[in-house]
C-alpha cells in the first residue's frame, strides 16, 4: 500500500484545494493515470498514479484544503487491493466501508481510546485530526456534530459551525434576523451561493491587500494610434506571412513599456523591508482573463525579443491561460504589468498593483474623437485612454506623469520603438 501526497508546488505555496478527483474508491489505475486535480492559488494541476495499483481509500474530498507533504488518499498494489473491497461486497450497506478509515490511518490510536468514546459513532471515527484536536478543545462531543460529507466525515469547519450554532438561541429573538437579513428578506425569490474558487478567493485578497499596503496612485493620458493602426494595416498581411503569427497591439505597447522603463528604472522596481530592489531585466507580466480569474503570465526578457518573438509567446502564455495549463514558473517573478481592459469595450479605469510590482499599465477601447490638428483643423482620430497605477511610496508624481508621456510618444512615433529595442 502507497500513500497518495500532496507534492510540493514551488515557492510560496504551501497549500491547495481538492477541485476534482476523477477516480473513485476501488477503482483500479494504471500509473500515469490522473487521479486527482489540485487547485493552487496560480495554477491548477494533475496529480498522477506513481504505480499500476487501486484506490484503496480517499481521505480528503472534493473543495478540501490540503497542505504539502499531506497524505489525501492510498493505493492499494496487487493483492493488498483485494481485502479492501471484499467486506463491502458481502455487507452491501454503504456503512460497512466506513470502519475501514482508522486501518487506513494507524497513526491515530490514542485519540479511538478517549474515555467513553471509544468504538463508538462513525462520524467520530471519520473525523480529521484537526476536528478531532478542535472538538477536544472545545468540548464538544463529535457525535453531535453534522456534516453535509456523503460519507459522514467531519472536518474543522463543521466543528467550528457547531460551536458556533448554540449561540443563536441564546440571543435576543430579532438578532438572528438582523445577523442574516439577505438570506430572509426576499423569500421565494431565486438566489444561488456557490463557494468561491481558491483562484478567486486568492485573487480578491491580493487586490485588498495592494490597496491597503500601497501608496496607490493612477495617472491618465492619451494616445493618438492613427501612426500604430496604419502600420498594422499596410504591414499585416507580409508579418504574418513571415513569422507566422499576427501584428497585434500589445507588442507595441510591451516595446514602450520597455523603452519608458529604461529611462525610469524605479518603475521596475520593488520594495522588501525598507530597501528599494530596482531590477535590471524587464519581466513583463500581460494580463489574461481566463475562466477561473484573471492571471499575469510573463513574457521573460521582452527587451531582448522582436515584435515577432512577442505576438508569438504572448499568443502562446494566453492559450495556456485559458486551458489552465500554465506552469508556475510562467506566472512568476515579474517586474511591471500590462492589462488590457479595451478588449472588453472599458474606455477608462484604474488598475489595481500586482504586488509586489510598482507600476501597471492599463489600456483601453479605441474610439474615433474629433482631435484638435492646430489651431484651424480638427480631424476624427482613433484616441486610446491609457493609465499609469503606480506606488507613490517609491515613484515619484513626476516620473510617473513622465514614464506615460513616454509611453504615449513612442506609440504616436512607432519607429522609436525599433530604436528603443
Amino acid at each position: 500500500m502507497s500513500d497518495i501526497t500532496v507534492p510540493a508546488m514551488g515557492e510560496s505555496i504551501t497549500e491547495g484545494t481538492i477541485f476534482k478527483w476523477h477516480v473513485e474508491e476501488g477503482q483500479a489505475v494504471s500509473q500515469g493515470d490522473v487521479l486527482l486535480e489540485l487547485e493552487t492559488d496560480k495554477v491548477n494541476l494533475e496529480i498522477s498514479a506513481e504505480e499500476d495499483g487501486v484506490v484503496e481509500k480517499i481521505l480528503r474530498k472534493d473543495g478540501d484544503t490540503v497542505q504539502i507533504g499531506e497524505v489525501i488518499g492510498r493505493m492499494g498494489t496487487g493483492g493488498d487491493a483485494k481485502p479492501a473491497s471484499a467486506p463491502a461486497a458481502k455487507e452491501e450497506a454503504p456503512q460497512a466501508q466506513q470502519p475501514s478509515a482508522p486501518a487506513a490511518a494507524p497513526a491515530q490510536p490514542a485519540a479511538a481510546a478517549e474515555p467513553a468514546r471509544s468504538g463508538e459513532g462513525e462520524g467520530y471515527l471519520a473525523a480529521s485530526p484537526a476536528a478531532r484536536k478542535l472538538a477536544r478543545e472545545q468540548g464538544i462531543d463529535l457525535d453531535q456534530v453534522s456534516s453535509r460529507d456523503p460519507k459522514g466525515r467531519i472536518y474543522p469547519d463543521n466543528v467550528k459551525n457547531h460551536s458556533e450554532a448554540p449561540a443563536a438561541p441564546k440571543a435576543a429573538a430579532p438578532a438572528p434576523q438582523a445577523a442574516a437579513p439577505a438570506a430572509v428578506s426576499q423569500p421565494g425569490k431565486p438566489a444561488e451561493r456557490t463557494r468561491m474558487s481558491r483562484r478567486r478567493a486568492t485573487i480578491a485578497k491580493r487586490l485588498v491587500e495592494a490597496q491597503r499596503t500601497a501608496a496607490m496612485l493612477t495617472t491618465f493620458n492619451e494616445v493618438d494610434m492613427t501612426a500604430i493602426m496604419d502600420i498594422r494595416k499596410r504591414r499585416k498581411d507580409a508579418f504574418k506571412e513571415k513569422h507566422e503569427i499576427g501584428l497585434g497591439f500589445m507588442s507595441f505597447f510591451t516595446k514602450a513599456v520597455v523603452g519608458a522603463l529604461k529611462k525610469f528604472p524605479h518603475l521596475n522596481a520593488e520594495i522588501d523591508g525598507e530597501d528599494i530592489i530596482v531590477k535590471k531585466y524587464y519581466d513583463i507580466g500581460i494580463a489574461v482573463s481566463a475562466k477561473e480569474g484573471l492571471v499575469v503570465p510573463v513574457v521573460r526578457d521582452a527587451d531582448r525579443l522582436s515584435f515577432a518573438d512577442i505576438e508569438r509567446e504572448i499568443a502562446t502564455l494566453a492559450g495556456k491561460a485559458r486551458s489552465n495549463t500554465l506552469a508556475l514558473s510562467e506566472l512568476q517573478g515579474g517586474t511591471f504589468t500590462i492589462t488590457n481592459g479595451g478588449t472588453f469595450g472599458s474606455l477608462l479605469s484604474t488598475p489595481i498593483l500586482n504586488a509586489p510590482q510598482v507600476g501597471i499599465l492599463g489600456m483601453h477601447n479605441i474610439q474615433l474623437r474629433p482631435v484638435a490638428i492646430d489651431a484651424e483643423r480638427m480631424e476624427n482620430r482613433p484616441m486610446m485612454y491609457i493609465a499609469l497605477s503606480y506606488d507613490h511610496r517609491i515613484v515619484d508624481g513626476a516620473d510617473a506623469v513622465r514614464f506615460l508621456v513616454t509611453i504615449k510618444e513612442m506609440l504616436e512615433d512607432p519607429e522609436s520603438l525599433l530604436l528603443e529595442g
